[in-house]
């Protein structure tokens, strides 16, 4: 069972009825959050048919998890890509997210999505971490940012100063993605909840399989953050990172500005004011996805912080969020495969995907229409700017080699009677044959531990009641059925 966010619960899941899934448009999106509603909406406009399949509902993934901050300063995003590039590639990353943050501002002006403007502070927890945010000053400041630096913060623990930029926005990620739909459909967007997308041909033109039907397009737009198509072997080329959200209910405004942190421990902190109040919003404690720690003592992490210098704070949400960082520190926005324009990707924003994923969709927008945006060929896919992140490619697969061979070789001994009520195991009754195993609200289920993308072993994710794969994020429910990854097809019951 999936935890709830802030904003999902704020904007309750409408029943629709099921659609059949046939016919033919110009494009097809995959994918109904920030980037696939944008990408949907700039064709829609410009007159093209176009079809979002979702397999769930809008604003299901990461979107709807999002911390919502529409901000060009990214903690240490710019020196994370400025390690592996030049000025050049920085600036233009700065300008595809200024471009982006342009167009939902004028977007939410234009149809009464409520914003607010922050400051966005970097702050530093120690010594070191205040270099890591003087690096991020300069090299903001030469991507033409007007970012300064604060010496004294307003927050209730000791810091070592921060960078602040001005004038950046926050808002509800679910307002603004019912908003996006509501006027792509009004330009002619058709828009299918619950319709999983299982299988991709592409020849003369593309035809897209689902659990309810099949239809034909002459382009398809992947807007899973992580492909569901193994073309291209994307999902090589990132890391899962699964962090983690809590809202607690406050009586005053509890925090003056955005804040991230640049230094361990990580922490993001912002206000969501409400009729009766204030919220503060406390993130952090990330990892990759079916790894570490229980899930739970993450989520307990932030729980103890936060009661520590917020205290006497009420908790009113808590969740998670799924992202995918890229070896090569940019995200990959273009052609799926090489010289190919029917299929086309985008994703890997590195959790900030609110201006990332709108760049995305005018940069695919633009070129589906013809277009050209100078500042688009940062994120293009099959670049050589991806050959930069070699060494982190050759890590990020060892690492996934050591969980794929530690998940078979894990010396499990067949188990006895059923799990604890709220906990799951694997067990391997048979040589080969590893079974998931968990006990929730009082029925045990049982299905293959073995990941259908690629066939890692999946482990229990105590927090979400979930079975994660450690190899690429592929996520599934207690009976089996996809949550989210690149993984199409459920776990086999047994």
């Amino acid at each position: 069972m999936a935890l709830v966010s802030l904003w999902q619960d704020r904007h309750p899941q409408r029943v629709v009825e099921q659609e059949p899934v046939e016919g033919h448009a110009d494009v097809v999106v995959v994918g109904a959050g920030i980037t696939g509603l944008t990408t949907a909406l700039l064709l829609g406009r410009a007159g093209r048919s176009v079809t979002v399949l979702e397999a769930e509902h809008v604003g299901y993934g990461t979107t709807g998890r999002s911390t919502a901050k529409v901000s060009l300063l990214q903690g240490t995003q710019l020196s994370q890509i400025a390690r592996k590039h030049s000025g050049d590639v920085v600036r233009d990353y700065v300008v595809a997210n200024s471009e982006a943050q342009a167009w939902v501002a004028r977007f939410c002006d234009d149809h009464g999505v409520g914003v607010q403007r922050r400051p966005a502070v970097t702050y530093a927890n120690s010594e070191r971490g205040r270099t890591a945010a003087r690096r991020e000053l300069t090299l903001a400041r030469r991507a033409g940012l007007d970012a300064t630096w604060q010496d004294e913060l307003d927050l209730p623990f000791p810091t070592a100063g921060g960078v602040r930029l001005d004038d950046q926005l926050q808002l509800d990620p679910m307002e603004l993605l019912e908003a996006l739909a509501e006027q792509a459909v009004a330009h002619g967007v058709r828009i299918v909840e619950g319709s999983r997308v299982l299988q991709v041909r592409s020849d003369d033109r593309v035809t897209v399989e689902t659990e309810h039907g099949t239809m034909t397009a002459d382009r398809l737009v992947v807007a899973t953050n992580m492909p569901i198509l193994d073309r291209g072997g994307f999902f090589a080329r990132a890391h899962p990172a699964r962090s983690y959200g809590i809202a607690f209910a406050s009586d005053t405004q509890p925090v003056d500005a955005m804040y991230l942190s640049a230094d361990a421990p990580s922490r993001s902190l912002r206000d969501v004011p409400t009729e009766d109040g204030h919220l503060l919003l406390v993130g952090g404690a990330g990892h990759v996805t079916g790894r570490g720690a229980p899930e739970s003592t993450r989520l307990d992490t932030l729980r103890r912080w936060t009661a520590e210098h917020y205290p006497g704070l009420r908790e009113t949400h808590a969740w998670s969020a799924q992202d995918y960082v890229p070896a090569h520190a940019l995200p990959y926005v273009g052609p799926l495969v090489p010289h190919q324009d029917r299929l086309y990707v985008a994703g890997g924003y590195s959790k900030w995907g609110m201006t990332n994923g709108v760049a995305a969709a005018l940069a695919l927008a633009g070129e589906i229409l013809g277009g050209h945006m100078e500042w688009a060929r940062v994120m293009h896919t099959w670049s050589r700017h991806e050959l930069s992140g070699a060494l982190d490619h050759l890590r990020f697969n060892g690492e996934v080699g050591f969980e794929m061979a530690r998940g078979w070789l894990r010396p499990l001994r067949p188990a006895a009677g059923a799990p604890a009520e709220g906990t799951g195991r694997v067990r391997f009754d048979r040589p080969g044959v590893p079974t998931a195993e968990a006990t929730l609200d009082g029925v045990t289920t049982q299905v293959s531990a073995v990941c259908t993308h690629l066939g890692g072993i999946v482990r229990f994710n105590d927090a979400e009641r979930s079975w994660d794969c450690p190899l690429h994020g592929s996520r599934f429910d207690a009976d089996g059925e996809v949550i989210e990854g690149p993984a199409v097809c459920g776990l086999r019951r047994h």
